[in-house]
């Protein structure tokens, strides 16, 4: 549990643009997993369930940021 909570304040601590780099890099890591996964070669299955949720706490982070920037202008 504890282990969330830092990542999340870490992503927090990011500026938007390593945000989208690190999105952009767990994506196309998801994305040799599920290669890896199809050729029955994924060593460690769990890894795919960590990026996804990765990839989920970026979005959440950038949503949460993209809405607080509308209310702030308008």
């Amino acid at each position: 549990m504890k282990d969330r909570e830092n990542q999340a304040t870490n992503l927090r601590q990011m500026s938007d643009e390593q945000l989208a780099a690190t999105l952009r890099e767990a994506c196309q890591t998801l994305f040799r997993m599920r290669m890896l996964k199809q050729s029955d070669r994924l060593d460690v299955p769990t890894e795919m369930k960590r990026n996804r949720r990765l990839i989920a706490r970026v979005k959440t982070i950038q949503g949460e940021r993209q809405r607080k920037a509308a209310t702030q202008t308008a």
